[in-house]
C-alpha cells in the first residue's frame, strides 16, 4: 500500500548494497525510511539460494567479499558473522590449470625470466593497457578473448580503465586478492542482506518506475537503479553486459575443479567465460558430507531488461552518454541517483558499501 509522504523521510529505490548501506544509516539516525525493490527479494544481486543437493551457490554470479577497512569488516560483521574464505582461481590455458591472476612461475616458464611487456607509453584503450603489463603472448592467451567473450568487442574497443581491475603478479601467490580481510557470510548472502534490513519498512515485488504517482519522501528520493532507465532512455540506451547461467548437477561425481571459479579465455573452448563449482565455497567438512556436485557456467550476453543489467560497458560513448544523464539528475532538487547501476561504475561489494557510507553521510 502506497504510503502517504509526511511518513517516509527518504524513499530509497533499490535495496542491493547501495540502498541498503543508505537505509540501515538513515534508520540508525532515526529518519524514517521505506525501500522499494523490483525484485522479489531483497539484495539486488547479492543473493543466494540452496539446491535441492544441499550446496549453496550464487543466484547472480560468485561473491567473494573482501576489503582492506576495519571500519567496513566491522560494518558486515555487524549483521552476520562471516568466515574466513580466500578464494583461488585458475584459467583454463593450453590444457592446463594456470593461476589468475597471471603467476610469476607461468611467466617464467613460458616467456623467461628475463620478460618484458609488449607496450611500452600512454595506453589509449585497453589492449594497450594490458599490453602495458605483459608479453603478447600472456595477453593472447589469458586476456584477449576472454574480455572478447565478455563484452562482445574487440578489447582495443574498450577504455585502458578497465586495466584496474587486472594484476600481474611477481609471485605466485594464488588467492585472487590480497585484501587483509576476506570471508563468506556463515549464513548466507541472502540471510545477510535481509538482517541488513531488518526492522526498515520494504516492499518487494514494486517497480517505481512504473508507480511513481504512489510514492514520495519529505526528504529526498534515492535511487539506485539505472540511471538512463530514471529517465525513460530519452537521450538514448545505456550498454550493458550480463551472464546467462546453466546449472548442472553431478550425482556421481564428488569434485571437479580444483578451486572454486575456472576462466575459460580460449574463443576455441565454447562460449562461456567461466565454470564455478560451489562445493568449494562450503566449509570443507560440510562439503564432504554432501553427495555430488554442481557447476554453473557463465555466458556473457547483452540485456535488453534492465532488471538483467549486471556489466556497465566501459568504454567512452558510454561514458559520455552517461556524463549527459548525471548532468540531468544533479540538476533535480531531492535526488541522489547513486550505486552501481545510478553511477554507471563497477564496484566491488566493499566499495560499493565504502561508497554508500559516504553518501549517506552527505545526507541531511
Amino acid at each position: 500500500m502506497p504510503l502517504v509522504p509526511q511518513y517516509t523521510h527518504y524513499l530509497i529505490i533499490g535495496s542491493g548494497l547501495t540502498g541498503a548501506t543508505i537505509a540501515r544509516i538513515l534508520h540508525d539516525r532515526g529518519e524514517k525510511v521505506l525501500v522499494l525493490e523490483r525484485r522479489e527479494h531483497v539484495g539486488g544481486n547479492v543473493h543466494d539460494q540452496v539446491h535441492p543437493s544441499g550446496i549453496r551457490y550464487h543466484t547472480y554470479g560468485p561473491h567473494y567479499f573482501r576489503t582492506n577497512s576495519p571500519k567496513i569488516w566491522a560494518f558486515v560483521n555487524r549483521f552476520v558473522a562471516f568466515r574466513p574464505f580466500r578464494a583461488s582461481l585458475k584459467s583454463w590455458v593450453d590444457g592446463r590449470y594456470e593461476n589468475w591472476p597471471i603467476a610469476a612461475d607461468y611467466l617464467n616458464r613460458t616467456i623467461g625470466p628475463g620478460w618484458q611487456p609488449a607496450f611500452q607509453g600512454q595506453a589509449a584503450n585497453f589492449e594497450a593497457a594490458a599490453l602495458g603489463l605483459m608479453p603478447r603472448l600472456v595477453y593472447d592467451k589469458f586476456v584477449y578473448g576472454y574480455n572478447y567473450k565478455q563484452w562482445g568487442v574487440a578489447p582495443r574497443s574498450l577504455g585502458a580503465d578497465l586495466i584496474k581491475r587486472f594484476e600481474v603478479r611477481t609471485n605466485n601467490e594464488p588467492e585472487l586478492s590480497l585484501h587483509q580481510f576476506q570471508g563468506l557470510p556463515e549464513l548466507g548472502y541472502a540471510a545477510w542482506m535481509q538482517k541488513m534490513l531488518e526492522g526498515i519498512p520494504v516492499l518487494c515485488g514494486v517497480d517505481y518506475l512504473q508507480n511513481r504517482s504512489d510514492f514520495s519522501a519529505r526528504k529526498k528520493v534515492i535511487f539506485t537503479g539505472p540511471i538512463d532507465e530514471y529517465f525513460g532512455f530519452d537521450l538514448g540506451r545505456l550498454q550493458y553486459r550480463s551472464q546467462r547461467r546453466e546449472h548442472t548437477y553431478l550425482p556421481a561425481t564428488d569434485w571437479v575443479q580444483p578451486v572454486v571459479q575456472v576462466n575459460n579465455p580460449s574463443l576455441d573452448a565454447g562460449p562461456h567465460i567461466r565454470t564455478l563449482e560451489w562445493k568449494h565455497l562450503l566449509p570443507r567438512e560440510e562439503a564432504e558430507k554432501i553427495r555430488g556436485t554442481l557447476l554453473t557456467r557463465e555466458f556473457p550476453y547483452s540485456p535488453s531488461e534492465p532488471s538483467e543489467y549486471e556489466y556497465p560497458f566501459p568504454d567512452a560513448a558510454n561514458q559520455a552518454l552517461y556524463q549527459q544523464y548525471q548532468a540531468r539528475a544533479k540538476a533535480i532538487p531531492n535526488l541522489l541517483i547513486c550505486g552501481r547501476l545510478g553511477e554507471y561504475r563497477y564496484y566491488d561489494m566493499d566499495q560499493a558499501i565504502g561508497r554508500a557510507v559516504v553518501l549517506a553521510g552527505r545526507i541531511g
